[in-house]
Parts: structure tokens; sequence; C-alpha cells
């Protein structure tokens, strides 16, 4: 109760206070040292520089299910410890002691009533005389159960975190194991053999842990034409990988009613359209064309909707572009308009198709856009050596862009070998 400035104070409360302070300084006098020692909530006793037990409190031996007479003068220190702590004391706790004259919470086991170990902590100091000599030992034994249970129970739980991580890295490692498989089985596993032309491809995986978009093929339309397409699908994911999966057959299936390559579009742009009409838009970008290959010739028809343009590496150590402007997306509008090209391609010409993530890799300290006139001067840098060997280049270009390159990229490059040259021949002198 709060007592305001004017309530007088009562004369028995003050009393009781009195007699309460006087109780208490009472029982600080009758304290002795002796009860502290013997009744304190650690163990202590003094051995001798042998070992031998010399005093002991109640509180230790309490612990050790033992009495007085049982101890003091007939046992050592040592033998109040386990073997292990035996040991222990023999090879490191004695010699630090001798050498630095005192040792300080080191863990060790006693034996306990009934046989149990007691975890505890231990430490010791030397007591010297006047000149110096040390005399007996001085240790004071803290109960660590406590301490020890919750030590074990962070090295569980420590071992838990282990195998977790342990099994999501190996979660992981299945899970990129699948997604490499399926991603394979949304691209052909080979392309097929084109006589009088050569095919190279190549895909590079941004992430392990995600199902790119990208894909490309190359198939017979009869004895004389081959098809190929090469297109990108919005997303990443089993969404973007369903989506694959059904722009793949329907190029192939469209392709074989109806080669011309807008008409191919079209049919996808309409599929498309239809089967994602519920908000859960979906599209992509294709470039489908046909081969006739006519002897040191290859006659070259394409169609482009929302796709970088093709390029050609010519014989001549020159680079251009195949444009096809004005290609729209396919699958977003019912009706849609693509772009229509053609070419020839001659002994060493090379006609490359890939997808953006080459041309949008982020390079240099300003994380700027490749882009296509990049892309342009290192095809002209390169050899007039065939597919392949622009293949080969450009997967080294994709593996130098490191973490700039943060999109999967397909590269499909066709065209006609050139000729082996001749070799000299041998001087017959």
């Amino acid at each position: 109760m709060c007592r305001t400035a004017q309530e007088p104070q009562d004369p028995e409360e003050d009393e009781d206070d009195v007699d309460a302070t006087a109780a208490a300084f009472t029982a600080l006098l009758e304290d002795s040292a002796e009860e502290l020692y013997e009744q304190a909530p650690c163990g202590y006793l003094s051995t001798m520089m042998d070992g031998t037990i010399a005093k002991i409190n109640t509180t230790l031996l309490d612990w050790l299910g033992l009495n007085r007479r049982q101890v003091v003068g007939r046992m050592r220190f040592t033998d109040l410890l386990t073997v292990g702590g035996k040991l222990y004391h023999e090879t490191h706790f004695a010699p630090l002691l001798r050498m630095s004259g005192e040792v300080n919470g080191i863990a060790l086991d006693i034996k306990a009533a009934g046989g149990a170990r007691l975890p505890v902590l231990v430490t010791s100091r030397l007591k010297t005389s006047t000149d110096g000599e040390p005399v007996l030992i001085r240790t004071t034994v803290f109960d660590a159960r406590d301490r020890r249970a919750y030590e074990a129970e962070l090295l569980r739980a420590r071992k838990a975190a282990e195998e977790a991580r342990r099994q999501a890295e190996a979660d992981r490692e299945r899970l990129q194991e699948a997604l490499a498989v399926l991603q394979q089985s949304l691209l052909p596993s080979a392309l097929p053999q084109v006589p009088g032309l050569e095919a190279a491809s190549h895909y590079h995986t941004a992430s392990p842990d995600l199902l790119g978009g990208d894909f490309y093929d190359l198939f017979p339309l009869d004895g004389t034409r081959w098809a190929f397409f090469l297109g990108d699908v919005c997303g990443k994911g089993p969404k973007a990988a369903a989506v694959t999966s059904l722009t793949r057959h329907t190029l192939r299936a469209a392709a074989l009613h109806d080669p011309d390559p807008v008409t191919v579009l079209t049919t996808l742009n309409t599929v498309l359209n239809q089967r994602y009409t519920s908000g859960d838009t979906r599209y992509c970008t294709a470039v489908f064309g046909i081969l006739e290959p006519r002897g040191e010739q290859c006659a070259v028809q394409i169609a482009a909707g929302g796709h970088p343009s093709a390029l050609i590496q010519r014989a001549d150590g020159t680079a251009e572009f195949l444009p096809t402007p004005g290609g729209m997306l396919i699958g977003i509008l019912p009706e849609a308009r693509f772009a229509r090209a053609h070419t020839v391609l001659h002994r060493g010409d090379t006609l490359l198709l890939y997808t953006d993530g080459l041309t949008e890799a982020r390079i240099g300290p300003k994380r700027e856009l490749y882009g296509e006139d990049a892309l342009r001067a290192f095809a002209t840098a390169q050899p007039p050596a065939g597919p392949q060997a622009l293949v080969t280049a450009l997967t080294g270009l994709l593996d130098g862009f490191g973490d700039g390159l943060d999109d999967d990229t397909a590269l499909l490059a066709l065209g006609i070998p050139a000729p082996l040259p001749t070799p000299a021949s041998e001087d017959p002198t």
C-alpha cells in the first residue's frame, strides 16, 4: 500500500523492519566459513602433493556417495576419476598444473554414487609455502551435468543439421539429374546425317536447377528436303517444358502435313493460342526452315516469329544476318503475321540459328548486352571451317560469359562443308 506524505508512519511497521534486519544480521554472523565450505553448491577438496586427499566438503562426498573416513587420508584425487579421467589427469592435467600452478575449468568424469559417471569441471591451484615450495593442491569441482546435456544436445542438433544438409544436397543432385534427363528428352539425342550437309548443335544450361524452354530439331521431309527449327518458350520450369514438348511435336506434325514455313508457324500459333486461353498465356519465338540441297548449293527457306535473325557465315570470311522483320510472337494472338526469307548456301557457308540467351548476355564491368553486332563480329573473326567449328567457337564464348549468361542458349548450325585442301605433291627428287 502506498503511503502519502501526509499519512503518519505506523510504529508497529517500523518495529517489524528492525526485527527482520536484526534476524538477518544474526544469521550472517552465525554463518561460519566452515559451514560455507561444507555446504557449498560445488565440491571442494585439498590434496597433498602426491594427490592424497586431506580435506573434502560434504557436497562432494554426497556426489560420490562416500563418507569422510573412506576418503580422507585413504584415497587420492585420481581414485575419484573414471579410467579415462585418470589417463587425462596424468598426461595433461597434472603436468599443466605443475608448470603453471593452476588449471581452470577442465572437463573430467568422476565416479559418482551407484557407479554412475558424473561430468564435472575441475579447477585446481597450488598452495605454496613462504619459501615458494608447493605444499598442497586446492581443487574446486563443479557439477557439469547440465552443461554436458546442453553440449550433447548441441552435438545432436549439429549432426541432425549436417545430415539434413547432406540429404538436401543428395536430393538436389537427384533433382538436377532428373532435370537433365527431362531437358535432354526435349531435344534430339543426336542430329541426323544430311547427305551433302553438315549440322552441329549445342545447348548451354544457365541453371541446372531449372528447366529451360529452348528447343531445336532437324528431320527429313522427303527424299530431297529437310526441315529444321529452333525456338524459345517463354519462362522456365515444368510449365515451360510442357509448352516446349507441345511446340516440338506440333512443328513436326505440321511440317509433315504442309512444310511451307509460314504455314507451319501459323499452325503452331493456332495450337498454342487455343490451348492457353484460360489466362495462363504461353507463347514462344521460333524459326522454321526448309533445306533443299542441290549439288554444290543448298536452297534455304525460313519463316520467323519474334525470333532473332539467323546469321550466315560466308566462305569468303564475311558474316551477315538473314533478316526476318515483323515476325510476331507465336501463341499470343489468334492470328499472327510471320516474316519469310530465303537464301542459298554455297560450299563453306554456315547458317547459324541461336536463342537470345547469347545476344542478351551481360558482359564487361558495365554489364552491357553482348548484342547482334558483337555476334556478327565474332563470326567474321572465325575461319569459315563449317558448322561444327563455328559451334565449338561459340561454346567457348558462352562459357566465357560466366554469370553474365543468365538464360539458356540453344545453337543450331547448318552448312555445306568446304572442300578439303588439296595436299601438296611430294617432291619427286
